[in-house]
This record gives structure tokens, C-alpha cells and sequence, in this order.
């Protein structure tokens, strides 16, 4: 990890069903203790959500109101991994095909940013797209580059 960085990442992901349908309530009903976890864990330094809420459910994706944002920013991607991982957040993590329909595209990136920067949207949506064009770079990666890392080979994450 080069000095004076943190790890931003971002995903992004279509709901199946509608906010208020049942079907989706497992994932509803765990979003706020979800997010609180990730905030007490070690290594998290700040998430995009909207104030009123306290998540990023309303916050729209371009010109795409149905694509859900999670943007977060860590202080390392070992801690971004053991929250993802090795918390109940795994748990969650596996149902995910329950609630959200597949991507044919990467829907998840990471990058460096400067320590105490906070991406914007726009920024994180333009990471996305570059690794979905031009693949995984120095600049922008997925979990495939940290080959050190064990709990997401294991759980191989997209």
C-alpha cells in the first residue's frame, strides 16, 4: 500500500424487487445494521449516504434511478476485505442474488484516493467504467489484484 493512501471502492447493483416489496425486505431490514457495522470496523474511514436516510438507496446513479451505490472509502483493502468477508456483512453478501439481478459487467472497483479525500458519485461511476473498459490497471482493480489476500479467493468474489 503506498503511504498517505486510502482504498475507495465502489459497487453498484439492480434491485429486483421494488423498495417496499416483501421479497426484498431481508435486505432492507438489514441495511442500517449493515452500515452501522461497517462504521465501527476497523479501518473504515468514511461512506456516501444520503443524510436524511443514511444510506445511499435514494442517491441516484447518473441518469439511472433503479442502480443502487454503495461508495466507501478505507484505510486499507485488508480492512475493506475483513468487513466484507469475515463480518455477518458475508452473510448478507451471499444471498445477494436473492435481491439484486446479475451484472454482465464488473460492478465492482477499488482505487487509491489521498488520505482524507472523499469521492464523488460521478468520480466512482467514471472507476467503474474504466475498469469495465480497459480492465484492471495500477489505477483502478478488483479484488484479483491483492494476491495476498485469502478471505475473498475463498469466497470469490466478483
Amino acid at each position: 500500500m503506498l503511504e498517505n493512501t486510502h482504498i475507495a471502492e465502489l459497487n453498484v447493483a439492480y434491485p429486483k424487487y421494488d423498495v417496499n416489496d416483501r421479497r426484498f425486505a431481508g435486505f432492507v431490514n438489514n441495511l442500517e445494521r449493515i452500515n452501522a457495522l461497517a462504521e465501527r470496523s476497523p479501518g473504515f474511514v468514511w461512506r456516501l449516504k444520503d443524510e436524511v436516510a443514511g444510506n445511499a438507496m435514494d442517491l441516484q446513479v447518473d441518469e439511472d434511478p433503479a442502480l443502487i451505490p454503495n461508495l466507501s472509502v478505507w484505510e486499507t483493502v485488508e480492512d475493506l476485505e475483513r468487513f466484507t468477508f469475515g463480518t455477518v456483512h458475508a452473510q448478507i453478501y451471499k444471498l445477494r442474488e436473492n435481491w439484486f439481478t446479475p451484472m454482465q459487467e464488473r460492478h465492482f472497483v477499488m482505487w487509491r484516493v489521498p488520505v482524507g479525500y472523499q469521492p464523488t458519485l460521478e468520480e466512482a461511476m467514471t472507476k467503474l467504467a474504466q475498469i469495465n473498459t480497459d480492465g484492471p490497471s495500477d489505477d483502478v482493480f478488483g479484488w484479483e489484484a491483492m494476491t495476498n489476500l485469502k478471505l475473498w479467493m475463498e469466497k470469490r468474489c466478483a
